[in-house]
């Protein structure tokens, strides 16, 4: 199939925010999306970005059912080792089910990897949910691995209330 892989811009954040939602849905949880185009729009296009991302985009002619060209979608920004340096973490990466299977996947991955290298990082991370397994074969194919499995790394979270409690806690100057 033809697609191109292109930065995406403030004007694609509608489409980004759709995907995201698509996600969500694909991933039994689309209760806990709350983000709003707006706010992609003032989180990765404004003066001190907080990420980036990347767009697939299909020609008129191979439109999606609905009528969209902007078919998937790579969001990153960057983190540090303080063992290894530089670092890009992908947040998510998501093909519209009607173009999975095409490449589009691949080839977004493989730019996010390039732009790493680009950028001089020594690491490109994600999480995957436990149970989707397409994904998780898709990483490990792509040679990925699994540090839950290997490393005994956990993901660790803190968000609402327990952020606020946290940051209560801060020592006052």
């Amino acid at each position: 199939m033809n697609f191109r892989i292109r930065a995406a811009t403030k004007e694609d954040c509608r489409d980004i925010s759709r995907m995201i939602t698509e996600l969500a849905v694909y991933e039994n949880m689309p209760d806990q999306v709350e983000i709003s185009h707006e706010e992609l729009e003032r989180d990765g296009f404004g003066q001190n970005p907080f990420f980036e991302c990347l767009v697939a985009e299909v020609p008129d002619e191979h439109k999606s059912k609905d009528g969209f060209t902007v078919v998937g979608y790579a969001f990153y920004f960057y983190t540090y080792s303080t063992w290894r340096g530089r670092c890009i973490y992908l947040e998510d990466l998501y093909v519209m089910q009607e173009f999975r299977g095409k490449g589009i996947g691949k080839g977004l991955l493989s730019k996010v990897a390039e732009v790493g290298k680009d950028k001089q990082c020594v690491r490109l991370q994600l999480s995957v949910l436990d149970w989707n397994t397409p994904s998780r074969d898709f990483y490990a194919a792509k040679g990925a691995q699994d540090l839950t499995v290997s490393e005994g790394w956990h993901f660790i979270r803190f968000d609402g209330q327990d952020l606020d409690n946290l940051a209560n806690e801060a020592p006052k100057e």
